[in-house]
């Protein structure tokens, strides 16, 4: 038989196990005043979510601890120094103390609490559930927001219905005048009927992880690529990083900034290495954004001013010392990732400063060509940014299709991915949340995605990692085939609209960007050696250059990103060689849509008698020798070129295709030359210099039979266009 004191112990520790604050310690006199307070707590218990049958509450008391007093202190020790961290925050820091303590005591309903929160700020946060039922199990009464608690437990793991079990529990309980708190529940509330809806009609999408030469045992995120996924630049904290310091803060090494290339022939990444001193420092480092042709690299330094970006450029196959951006973007609040548009003319970027709508916007700037920076900043409106964060914008090359991460609109919890098309009146339209797996219940940042639309990169913590969270890219696929095309490859899957229900038809048409890359090496034509060259990208409707690049140096590289809809030309000078030009006519798409890559290497050739430079964006109209205005830029080259060699003689020529009568194709060649050469006379330049032939259709760059042997119409129209042709050759220097 129990003696009186241990009948009084047990029912105290009964009590303690069901969480009856100021009670444990009264001595029990009346054991109706006992059984009526049991009946109160069944009352509680029962008006909450059940989970499952209590189990007893063990505090860190040493009267429960008999025997084990050097135990016990060393755990009273260790919980009293992580409450201590726990309670300014650094969750991190304060886990490996909990731990110990949980290894001695996991029967202690407040430190289950304190551990649920340390493993939600951790990469294994999925389990934080298990931590903060079992605090609920010991002691309902543990924390007022432990069904807050619960329901953020089950919602980053997807279990919607119980999440939302336990936000409603807790919104019940909230005194109507905390609006914030009870807005604050509602959200997530809505998240969830949110992520309900975007699992129940999942993406199709493939996951993969890049591999032990991008990722490492060690954390890599935030990665950038170019248009061609040529390069991944990215965040690691690595053992490697310049310093090889840790952060006293959380006892990790600091960010360092790592480049990834291409392997030409095998199509996989070579090992990532440092980026270099020129970037990193000793302090956290990491990259913001990347130009389409992989050019210009954004970078940003937290710790500089409030957090600012900085601008480093590709130099002999080197990223230069990083030079901060102006006041307009760099502002004394902080400023984060940023992306610039293909004619980097447009810069978007993250900031914190006062005039936002929430707290951190999406901001535009316009480059000042008088001024030779960026404008003043634009926030992008509401449309766009919500009174919740936004966070790691990235224009696509096409120059219509902004992504971005937000905790506002249609989000399924915490930062999910958005996509927005710029209309023709220029305003960005309503955001699309992309869906399911993509986004998740946890947050989802720093996503890009390259020029044909079919592959995005990201970072993820995964089961397959290599190391804490690693970077991983996304193929996305079209709907499942049926039965009558399967033979056909898939298509890609859209991600601006969720799948829709498929019927059996031929053909699935799905969307892809309308975007052109032009890339390629220019080099010297006779050693073949790579030339820096100047490349302006030029609107020939509109009479403008509206970008102007640089080939690299070292490597001779060039990437040109051309959006639908325009007739390009493309200029390609350097000194000492004569000006090479391209044409590109989108605006017609001449019957090609969505996303096409080109390579083409292009030599330059030194300014020599005897050489002869196609000048591929001279126009005419049709049929005729008249000049079209979407000449000029070409002809003010030529001029250019004139007046710099002040003895050069030319010859004009001109050329047809094959097709027609030939006297009257020999006639109109000679008569489009001699329109050439007027210009260039009306424009200073002596006739004496100048000759003009027509050749007809006798010299064709692509033979009539070669023409029939092509299989579509389109390839046809191009090799005619080749034909159709002006021409200068030099005479005399």
């Amino acid at each position: 038989m129990l003696s009186g004191r241990k009948i009084q112990e047990e029912l105290i520790q009964r009590e303690r196990s069901r969480g009856i604050k100021n009670y444990c310690n009264e001595p029990i006199m009346d054991k109706f005043i006992v059984m009526k307070k049991i009946v109160c707590i069944l009352l509680i218990l029962i008006a909450q979510p059940s989970l499952f049958a209590q189990v007893r509450d063990i505090p860190l008391e040493k009267e429960f601890f008999e025997g084990r007093k050097d135990e016990f202190k060393e755990a009273k020790k260790n919980f009293e120094e992580g409450e201590k961290i726990f309670k300014i925050g650094n969750y991190e820091k304060a886990r490996p103390y909990f731990d110990k303590v949980y290894a001695f005591n996991p029967n202690y309903s407040k430190l289950n609490y304190y551990l649920g929160y340390c493993v939600l700020s951790s990469n294994d946060k999925f389990k934080a559930i298990d931590f903060f039922k079992k605090a609920y199990e010991l002691n309902s009464g543990v924390a007022p927001e432990i069904s807050l608690c619960i329901g953020t437990g089950y919602h980053i793991n997807g279990d919607w219905d119980n999440a939302l079990k336990f936000y409603e529990f807790y919104r019940k309980m909230l005194d109507p005048k905390n609006i914030g708190a009870i807005e604050s529940v509602k959200k997530k509330i809505a998240e969830c009927n949110t992520g309900k809806e975007l699992m129940a009609t999942p993406q199709r999408v493939w996951v993969d992880n890049l591999g032990a030469t991008i990722n490492s045992p060690f954390p890599e995120y935030a990665p950038l690529i170019s248009a061609d996924e040529s390069i991944v630049i990215f965040t690691s904290r690595r053992s490697d990083s310049w310093g090889g310091k840790k952060d006293p803060g959380d006892e990790k090494y600091f960010e360092d900034i790592y480049i990834g290339k291409r392997n030409e022939k095998t199509g996989e990444w070579d090992q990532a290495q440092n980026i270099g001193p020129l970037i990193n420092t000793e302090d956290h480092d990491a990259p913001s954004g990347l130009s389409p042709d992989g050019k210009t690299l954004f970078i940003f330094y937290g710790w500089k001013g409030g957090g600012d970006i900085y601008q480093s450029d590709l130099m002999n196959d080197t990223y230069t010392k990083p030079v901060k951006l102006s006041d307009n973007i760099d502002s004394k609040a902080y400023e984060s990732s940023a992306s610039i548009s293909y004619d980097k003319k447009e810069l978007y970027f993250i900031s914190e400063r006062q005039d936002g709508l929430g707290e951190k916007d999406i901001y535009v700037s316009y480059w000042d060509v008088a001024k030779n920076e960026w404008g003043p900043a634009k926030n992008l409106g509401s449309t766009i940014n919500t009174k919740y964060p936004e966070a790691s914008v990235f224009l696509h090359p096409d120059g219509k299709t902004l992504y971005f991460s937000s905790k506002g609109h249609n989000t399924m919890g915490g930062f999910d991915i958005f996509v927005s098309k710029r209309g023709e009146d220029g305003q960005w339209g309503k955001p699309q949340n992309l869906g399911y797996p993509i986004n998740s219940p946890d947050d989802d940042v720093f996503f890009v995605i390259n020029a044909s639309g079919r592959y995005g990169y990201y970072s993820s913590y995964r089961s397959d990692g290599l190391g804490e969270k690693d970077i991983y890219r996304i193929t996305f696929l079209g709907p499942e085939k049926q039965p009558l095309t399967s033979s056909e490859n898939n298509l890609l899957a859209s991600v601006f609209a969720p799948i829709k229900n498929i019927t059996i038809e031929p053909k699935v048409e799905v969307y892809t960007p309308d975007v052109t890359i032009l890339k390629g090496i220019v080099r010297d034509a006779k050693t073949q050696q790579p030339v820096s060259a100047k490349i302006e990208l030029i609107d020939n409707e509109e009479d403008a250059i509206i970008a102007i690049m640089q080939s690299d140096a070292k490597t001779g590289a060039y990437l040109v990103s051309l959006p639908s809809g325009k007739n390009y030309g493309i200029a390609i000078e350097a000194e000492n060689y004569l000006f090479y030009s391209e044409n590109v006519d989108l605006s017609k798409m001449l019957g090609i849509k969505g996303y096409k890559e080109y390579e083409k290497n292009i030599d330059l050739k030194k300014v020599e008698i005897g050489q002869i430079v196609v000048l591929r964006n001279i126009f005419y109209d049709t049929g005729k020798a008249t000049l079209r205005d979407a000449s000029k830029n070409e002809l003010e080259r030529l001029i250019k070129l004139l007046h710099e060699n002040a003895t050069m003689r030319i010859e004009i020529s001109g050329h047809t295709d094959q097709r027609g009568d030939t006297n009257a194709n020999q006639k109109l060649s000679e008569a489009r030359a001699k329109s050439v050469v007027n210009y260039l006379a009306k424009a200073g330049i002596a006739s004496n210099r100048l000759e003009f032939k027509g050749y007809g259709e006798s010299q064709p760059q692509v033979l009539e039979t070669d023409i029939k042997k092509m299989k579509t119409k389109t390839d046809k129209e191009n090799a005619y266009q080749q034909n159709r042709r002006t021409e200068f050759k030099i005479l005399a220097l």
